[in-house]
């Protein structure tokens, strides 16, 4: 994959509308990518046995889990699939989803009903940075994706923030909800402002010393929430463990990601 064609690209996809299409008769520049397509793998060799878009469906339903990196030799299908426009589709089915269930609430108006987001691959992107790391192919590296996230200039991923901009109207309180250190609490509200998510109830990352999982910490935390009196109407993320772990809210809605693996 042509890295730099891929990236030089990324702000216009993650902005442009699902499907969306030039006017008849506009100029059309060949494609930096490919759409997605039903390889076994980069260049059609198997992946494990199995074809890379099998692998994904594993990871999608949790079936496939405790896993460290991508197939390498699923890169370029995963690649494809983040750089093109099915990875929206995608993401646009769950939050029309959460859209359509958000309108069959009954909001009291008392201030405590809440929605819980996670924060990167859910309202913010790493696009950016996987797509010059083998997208997912590689390790993670704490050091340089922690590099990354402190330049505080990840994207908004279009469908959730469309979402968000559906719950405030509501009375609905926004709580981002973290695996982030506490020590990046400062980058973090930058780079959420910058990408469009102005006011919000609560931002909850991890504290220094906290330790386990990630679904232990956000179960934790949510328990706290409910303490507190708030009402966990909707809950979306990207890995299972943002939405598994009582209470986890009334409904949870879980986004497409192939990139890594968060227990």
């Amino acid at each position: 994959m042509d890295v730099k064609a891929a990236l030089w690209s990324l702000a216009a996809i993650l902005m442009a509308s699902p499907g969306a299409r030039p006017p008849e008769g506009t100029p059309r520049e060949p494609p930096a990518i490919h759409l997605l397509k039903p390889l076994f793998g980069s260049g059609g060799l198997p992946a494990d046995g199995v074809t890379c878009a099998s692998w994904r469906f594993g990871v999608e339903t949790n079936n496939v889990r405790g896993w460290r990196t991508v197939p390498r030799s699923c890169e370029g299908y995963v690649g494809h699939y983040m750089l093109g426009d099915r990875y929206r589709q995608d993401s646009a089915v769950v939050t029309a989803a959460a859209a359509a269930y958000v309108e069959g609430l009954q909001i009291p108006g008392d201030g405590m009903d809440a929605w819980i987001f996670d924060i990167d691959e859910t309202v913010l992107s790493n696009l950016p940075y996987y797509a010059h790391h083998g997208f997912g192919v590689e390790p993670y590296n704490a050091t340089s994706f922690n590099a990354w996230v402190d330049k505080g200039i990840a994207p908004a991923l279009p469908e959730s923030l469309k979402l968000y901009h559906k719950l405030l109207p509501l009375g609905i309180k926004i709580v981002f909800l973290t695996g982030r250190s506490e020590e990046r609490r400062n980058v973090t509200i930058t780079n959420l402002k910058r990408a469009g998510y102005r006011t919000w109830e609560k931002l909850l990352l991890k504290g220094e010393g906290v330790n386990g999982t990630a679904m232990a910490f956000k179960t934790a935390e949510r328990e706290k929430l409910e303490e507190q009196g708030y009402r966990i109407v909707g809950n979306i993320g990207d890995q299972w463990s943002d939405i598994l772990g009582k209470p986890e809210g009334a409904r949870t809605f879980k986004l497409p990601d192939p990139l890594y693996y968060i227990s």
